[in-house]
């Protein structure tokens, strides 16, 4: 057994000043993050369920939000995107090691337009269009020597119809920010007759 009760991590942050609505909390977490994290703050797990029920996690990265949703993309042929076909519902989780904080988000999750994923497809580096043309996301690699001969013989990329985006509208967040002596604090937003509400929850 590969024992690690011993890994301890003293929390040192502060209390949530909550706000009526999540997306101005998020907003103020993730400049924050921007600040003070090191690598990719923009990464997130996202937590898919296949057919037979069989939940699939994976790191995306999120590449906009605002009061719509939270933007990523990938292949829509891929494993997520056959299983969002399937269940439009997913979870988003963001953690911030520096800052001791974690974003939970629950939500349904809806390609946007052709127009908005050409507009960010082409604006990636040639190099990033010409990996997603040649990609068959999730499938079996034969060869990756062939893989790199088609990714060098693209000259001119253009975006896949099986490439885009997707837009995840939340309809609950939960926030998580570590405490000293394991007395963390959880502020949880869901809609209630419209309108965002919170509540704390026990840590």
């Amino acid at each position: 057994m590969y024992n690690l009760s011993d890994y301890r991590k003293n929390y040192s942050g502060k209390v949530i000043i909550a706000r009526k609505n999540p997306f101005k909390l998020f907003e103020k977490w993730f400049q924050e993050a921007e600040k003070f994290e090191s690598f990719e703050v923009n990464a997130m797990v996202l937590s898919t369920v296949d057919e037979q029920l069989q939940p699939h996690s994976r790191v995306v990265l999120l590449k906009s939000f605002s009061e719509k949703g939270f933007v990523f993309f990938t292949h829509y042929s891929s494993a997520k995107g056959k299983q969002i076909e399937h269940n439009q519902k997913v979870s988003l989780l963001f953690f911030w090691q520096t800052t001791e904080r974690q974003v939970r988000i629950l939500g349904t999750c809806q390609k946007i337009s052709a127009a908005e994923s050409d507009k960010y497809f082409y604006s990636r580096p040639v190099e990033s269009q010409k990996s997603a043309m040649i990609s068959k996301q999730s499938e079996i690699l034969p060869s990756r020597a062939a893989l790199i001969r088609q990714f060098k013989n693209i000259k001119h990329p253009v975006r896949p119809e099986t490439w885009g985006g997707y837009l995840v509208v939340p309809y609950y967040f939960e926030f998580w920010q570590g405490m000293p002596s394991r007395l963390h604090d959880r502020v949880a937003y869901s809609i209630v007759q419209g309108e965002w509400s919170h509540v704390r929850l026990y840590p």
